[in-house]
């Protein structure tokens, strides 16, 4: 048997921990995010967001220099924290620590204890973060279950209230999910929220903070919520979610669904929320549903018999293969650069019944050197995948339909609906017309209809 001739990880599926708790504090009311390390880590993850949502971004970072990856950077934060309270006024300072404050074997809570003891300091809210622990995926949802620890409270409950946390998605699904759960009556705390905050209009002048997030108010007010929400297969099964920690801390009934791409997992999120609410599904998404259905029939024979590889974040790869199958394409390769997320388990489950569904391989903690190879075996229709895949897109001459997260060579991803039905049609309209543009470029008379 031969192995590969390398044992590194080269352009690996994956971001950095730190980066997923950036995204949750920018999703917060008043917050600045702020990264316990050096100052490159905030320019990486500056960079690849500000070019994915086209919004501006401030990361604040306590700058290591020499003198404190040796003595420790305990002046440094202290400073920061109080250059940031009195620059920015924010509501909160959410501190991500990185892989150098980790590996020095810096004591986070420790020093955010004792620079909250500070004149004018907001309230801080820390969360460990370093890169080589997970990936950012891991890193999001840990900054939420911090924040719910942090201020979650116990009040009177709300029969009518449920907390979503809808997972690393889009600012268009952010909306679009809230907006459906709405319509069953319900009140919905979106955590995180930057819908507006990576996805506002334009201002008169600046703005220090993005308006918009969800407020800390709504936070504590989860301690009371009926029920929460976690979408992303990754989570269901985990006990250490901010929905595990409020049923376990406030009685909270916890509901973990996978992402709702696709018929089936749409129509699971709409039976969850018919049963809270005891409300059936509104007239304008049941429409919704009915389009998508003919829409299946009508794209049939376009997608149907088609392979496909998807890559990214583990969540997004379990729906949209789940998404696939229905429409008849058949995953022949899932790939991600996390580890231990049950992504193959979820995977075979949706697509078992499809004709030749024991091709299909499941990769974990890989890399797109790897895929590259991959991709040369099976010989896909069809790539799907975030940005970072354009290369792969570009050798193998298959066309790559951008999801998820990064998104850089595109315009608009913070528009990209992915989830539920409305999301579901618009995914498929693309992907059917990327068959059709492929199938016209490569034929040699070209495309006529007389």
């Amino acid at each position: 048997m031969n192995s590969p001739n390398f044992v590194s990880t080269r352009n690996a599926c994956k971001l950095c921990m730190p980066l997923g708790a950036v995204m949750v504090f920018k999703g917060v009311k008043g917050a600045v995010p702020f990264l316990h390390g050096s100052q490159g880590c905030a320019t990486y993850i500056r960079r690849y967001v500000i070019s994915h949502f086209r919004e501006p971004l401030d990361v604040a970072a306590s700058n290591f220099s020499e003198e404190s990856a040796v003595f420790g950077g305990r002046k440094n934060l202290s400073q920061g924290i109080q250059n940031v309270s009195l620059q920015y006024l924010p509501e909160l300072i959410g501190v991500a620590s990185t892989c150098l404050s980790e590996t020095m074997g810096e004591n986070l809570p420790a020093l955010l204890r004792e620079a909250s003891t500070q004149e004018g300091i907001p309230p801080l809210v820390g969360v460990s973060t370093p890169a080589y622990a997970g990936t950012h995926i891991e890193g999001f949802h840990a900054a939420i279950a911090a924040l719910v620890k942090a201020f979650a409270q116990k009040r009177k409950r709300k029969e009518k209230r449920v907390g979503l946390f809808p997972g690393f998605v889009s600012p268009a699904d952010m909306r679009y999910l809230r907006e459906l759960v709405e319509s069953f009556g319900l009140e919905a705390v979106v955590l995180p929220d930057y819908s507006e905050t990576l996805d506002g209009g334009s201002w008169e002048r600046y703005e220090n903070i993005s308006p918009g997030g969800t407020t800390l108010d709504e936070i504590r007010s989860l301690g009371s919520a009926m029920a929460t929400l976690e979408l992303g297969s990754s989570l269901i099964h985990s006990t250490q979610t901010a929905g595990a920690y409020l049923s376990e801390k406030f009685a909270v009934h916890r509901m973990s669904l996978g992402w709702p791409v696709g018929l089936a997992e749409t129509d699971t999120l709409v039976e969850t929320l018919t049963r809270i609410s005891g409300q059936p599904l509104a007239k304008v998404h049941r429409l919704e549903r009915g389009r998508l259905v003919d829409a299946y029939v009508d794209s049939h024979k376009v997608v149907n018999g088609k392979k496909a590889a998807v890559f990214g974040d583990a969540d997004l790869v379990a729906g949209m293969a789940g998404f696939l199958a229905e429409i008849g394409i058949q995953p022949v390769l899932c790939a991600t650069g996390a580890k231990g997320t049950g992504l193959s388990d979820t995977v075979r489950s949706r697509t078992a019944d499809l004709p030749g569904a024991d091709e299909l391989k499941v990769l974990e903690g890989t890399d797109y050197a790897t895929l590259g190879s991959e991709l040369e075996r099976i010989k896909p229709d069809l790539l799907v995948g975030p940005s970072k895949g354009y290369f792969l897109e570009r050798s193998s001459k298959i066309p790559l339909l951008r999801v998820g997260f990064p998104i850089h060579d595109r315009f608009g991803a913070a528009r990209i609906l992915h989830t539920g039905y409305r999301g579901t049609q618009e995914l498929l309209d693309r992907i059917v017309n990327l068959f059709l543009e492929h199938q016209q470029e490569g034929s040699p008379v070209g495309y006529s209809y007389q």
